[in-house]
């Protein structure tokens, strides 16, 4: 397998604007909500979020190709990789942003560098939960059914990304319809563009043309770039380890590590389904190595497996697109370009092809499993559509102006009155707090029955009451302006997965099998 390829642009297209996405809104939360002057954002957190990109990207598009030149083939695709979205959102508003508030209340000379302290202690331990992890990782990969560990992965992708850019797309119709219409042709209907144009290239060129012609683009201004290399900061990293930031944000920093490692369990299991077998351990390691490196050059965002493996796969990507992402990464960050990139280029020009992707993953939970264990997907797909609807609620209530500064704060009240309207919001609140890890049960749970292995469907219900005794599932908290995981017992849901196993453990004597399932 070469080191580049034609689907190497088209697959570089597709992470690349996923990675320039997540510096866009990490430039954006660190200035406009955290504060951050710009010296911080772009002299050390862009320089360190490069950093952690290097080391992934280079050592996932080397494993690829070890794994081609092993198994002499040349169709391997890197894993994708990149700054978690999820974390990304929860220290800036759940660690970051109440540790200025709290400097500020304490009238500290500089609320904003206390708060960076913060988040460098967050992705450190992110970092190493990660490394940890790596050591038991293919224990429970191997233990755990494909279903369970693919569907979550759907589950996210129909509604964080897939839904998500459709509504997108429909929102700015030419520029969302016209570059669909060029990713389809390219990747469902199997053909190509003449002189041998990559259909990404394609869909990009047209929807930045569409967006300079609607006025969408140019966004913003273009700033002043100027060069930032990346410096380590051990002395800050040291000075904020010490600060108590560790025990102040456990309970975000420890389920935020477990669910990056669960995610990335998934995606290695989703990239062996697609043919590609990676070492679970060296593969969760360098993420983990990955995050503490960020921390250790000034970021306070630590990385993760992407999922879209079978997608950037079917679009023909080895492992150059991995190399020409971190190349572009590294160039915009170090450069300072990144405010010029994002004037030009309109994120609505990309956004086709991470819809693609999204759809991509989604067909391969039900292609990758065997036809008997399509329930048990549909199964796992329901926690994720549920956070989704949890998400949008409570971003509709922002849109009304609730738990927002000035407006009426979110309380509990709320379930009251969603549930004037038929709607059990607690319920979905409940779902999303661990979502990744209850989908992955109930699916694991699904394929235990459909195969009649009630035992193991008990075992995996003892496992889900084990870890809302925890508060790592269904336990959470009303904020001014959100709800937030709560490391608190969910005694109620403990007991009914207790209830769950008990009925399967007694299904061996109270039932007989049919044929019918009736």
């Amino acid at each position: 397998m070469r080191w580049l390829v034609r689907g190497d642009i088209d697959g570089f297209f597709g992470l690349a604007l996923d990675n320039l996405v997540q510096l866009l809104v990490l430039t954006a939360l660190c200035t406009g909500v955290l504060g951050f002057p710009g010296e911080l954002v772009y002299g050390r957190i862009l320089p360190g979020a490069a950093v952690s990109l290097l080391i992934g990207n280079l050592f996932y598009a080397w494993q690829a190709m070890r794994l081609a030149r092993r198994e002499n083939r040349s169709d391997v695709c890197a894993l994708p990789y990149g700054i978690n979205t999820v974390s990304l959102f929860a220290y800036v508003f759940l660690v970051m942003l109440p540790a200025k508030l709290a400097a500020q209340a304490a009238g500290a000379p500089d609320p904003a560098r206390i708060a960076w302290h913060a988040g460098l202690v967050a992705c450190f331990g992110a970092g190493v939960i990660e490394l940890a992890g790596s050591l038991v990782a293919e224990r429970i990969r191997r233990s755990t059914p494909r279903a369970a560990l693919l569907s979550t992965l759907a589950g996210i992708a129909m509604t964080f990304i897939a839904l998500g850019f459709l509504m997108r797309s429909y929102a700015r119709p030419v520029i969302g319809l016209g570059t669909l219409a060029v990713i389809l042709l390219t990747y469902f209907g199997r053909v190509r563009f003449r002189f041998g144009v990559p259909g990404g290239l394609v869909a990009v060129a047209l929807g930045t043309a569409f967006g300079w012609a609607s006025g969408i683009a140019p966004v913003g201004n273009p700033g002043h770039p100027a060069a930032h290399l990346p410096l380590p900061v051990f002395g800050e990293l040291y000075t904020a380890l010490r600060g108590g930031y560790w025990l102040n944000y456990f309970s975000v920093i420890l389920p935020m590590g477990l669910f990056t490692v669960l995610g990335s369990l998934q995606n290695i299991e989703s990239a062996q389904a697609a043919g590609d077998t990676y070492s679970t351990r060296s593969s969760l390691a360098v993420n983990g190595l990955g995050s503490i490196g960020a921390a250790l050059f000034g970021s306070c965002f630590p990385t993760t497996l992407y999922i879209g493996h079978p997608g950037w796969k079917a679009m023909g990507a080895r492992a150059g697109y991995s190399v020409l992402n971190c190349a572009f990464m590294s160039l915009i960050c170090f450069t300072g370009t990144l405010s010029l990139v994002a004037w030009a280029v309109p994120i609505e020009a990309g956004m086709a092809i991470v819809l693609w992707i999204g759809i991509v993953i989604a067909a391969q939970a039900f292609q990758a499993v065997p036809r008997e264990h399509a329930p048990a997907v549909v199964v796992g797909l329901l926690p994720g559509l549920a956070g989704w609807s949890a998400f949008m609620a409570k971003a509709g209530l922002h849109a009304a102006g609730m738990g927002q500064p000035g407006g009426q704060p979110f309380s509990s009240d709320l379930v009251a009155a969603f549930g004037r309207s038929d709607i059990w919001i607690d319920g979905a609140l409940r779902l999303e707090q661990g979502f990744i890890v209850s989908a992955m049960i109930l699916a694991a749970i699904t394929v235990c029955v459909i195969e009649r292995r009630f035992f193991g469907a008990a075992a995996w219900s003892v496992a889900a009451a084990a870890l809302s005794a925890t508060g790592l599932m269904h336990s959470y908290a009303w904020t001014a302006g959100d709800t937030v995981m709560l490391l608190r017992p969910a005694w109620d849901w403990a007991a009914a997965y207790l209830v769950m196993a008990a009925c399967f453990v007694s299904a061996r004597w109270v039932t007989v099998a049919t044929d019918t399932g009736a």
